[in-house]
């Protein structure tokens, strides 16, 4: 049995989706399984055992110049990769238009998705041809993944202990062991993440400088690592790594896969609702991670080496991206509350 996965975007919800891997070759031993998924997060599939082949689409880079001959040729490349593989099943679990049409455009006769009423865009709707509902159990996105995905099989999901994995090369493993070793001798490695995409995701610099401050009191020898991934985050690692001193290190600017196997090496990863945190829980290092406007318990890491941190507010999980009360939800977290929670996963 060949079969398609379709999740294209974005990081977290891709890295979410890394557990329908090992229950589709549980569920159909010995199938064949490729995967689309924008070009900016191919890496975080190549090279997985599980996976036959990464197709890659650039939405994005399209939208720009969608009529444009570069655009046109590549849309067609993809269109003729998807349906020379012939394949028996495609699972979109994006719900959203642009992943059905990709999921159309691959020729197979049964697609399977989300319902209108619980995908991204109805729209979607009209490239499926059988529609799953979700469960009031389903509150977790990889629930939601796995639901789609498992209703076309007789093998239930819950209970399932399913492997995740980043397969990271032999260079960006040796390069992090280099790093983490540099800074281990005396106690462990942290690393932290200050940045995320919402406004009403971000916590506040301060919090982070007292929160370094307690880790650093209550774990003696603990170095503090701070990762980034655009000008304004770097900025604020710049200010936060300087208020806490020669035990808290700014990092140079990581591709995504040196990142990747860094996080298998240092002892835990810490930030907000935010990509870094789910590529840690995907390779097995425990998280401690805080939520504001979304819900901590539809998309936070989950098990014994996992924490996480919702904001108390009532209004907390509005999924809203710009909030008048968005100082006083950054402030309801306290670094009280974070260190309880590493100490929980730690100690």
């Amino acid at each position: 049995m060949r079969i398609l996965i379709v999740k294209i975007s974005a990081m977290g919800d891709v890295l979410h989706a890394l557990p329908v891997l090992d229950y589709l070759k549980q569920a159909s031993p010995g199938c064949e399984i490729d995967w689309v998924v924008e070009e900016v997060f191919a890496d975080l599939l190549r090279d997985n055992p599980l996976i036959s082949i990464v197709h890659t689409v650039k939405f994005k880079k399209w939208k720009r110049k969608p009529f444009s001959p570069a655009t046109v040729k590549e849309v067609l490349n993809a269109r003729n990769g998807l349906s020379q593989r012939a394949y028996d099943l495609v699972i979109d679990i994006q719900g959203n238009i642009k992943s059905g049409m990709v999921a159309w455009l691959s020729g197979c006769p049964r697609r399977v998705g989300f319902s209108r009423a619980d995908a991204q865009e109805s729209l979607n709707a009209q490239f499926i041809n059988r529609s799953i509902a979700l469960r009031s159990e389903d509150r977790h996105i990889t629930d939601q993944y796995l639901r789609i995905a498992g209703a076309s099989f007789d093998l239930d999901f819950s209970g399932l202990q399913l492997h995740t994995d980043v397969c990271t090369r032999p260079a960006d493993d040796l390069a992090a062991d280099v790093l983490v070793e540099r800074y281990s001798e005396d106690g462990p490695v942290f690393l932290i993440h200050t940045g995320t995409t919402w406004q009403t995701k971000f916590w506040y610099e301060s919090g982070w400088i007292e929160l370094g401050r307690r880790i650093m009191s209550t774990f003696p020898g603990t170095v503090l690592l701070f990762s980034w991934g655009n000008d304004s985050e770097r900025s604020a690692a710049e200010r936060i790594t300087a208020a806490l001193g020669c035990q808290a290190v700014q990092l140079d600017k990581m591709p995504i896969m040196s990142l990747a196997a860094l996080v298998k090496k240092v002892d835990l990863v810490i930030g907000g609702d935010t990509g870094i945190v789910h590529l840690a829980a995907a390779t097995g290092t425990p998280t401690v991670s805080y939520y504001r406007s979304s819900d901590g318990l539809r998309s936070g890491p989950r098990g014994d080496r996992h924490a996480i941190v919702q904001a108390p507010m009532p209004c907390a999980r509005c999924f809203r991206t710009r909030c008048e009360k968005d100082g006083e939800c950054r402030e309801s977290i306290t670094p009280e509350l974070l260190l309880l929670a590493i100490r929980r996963v730690l100690c």
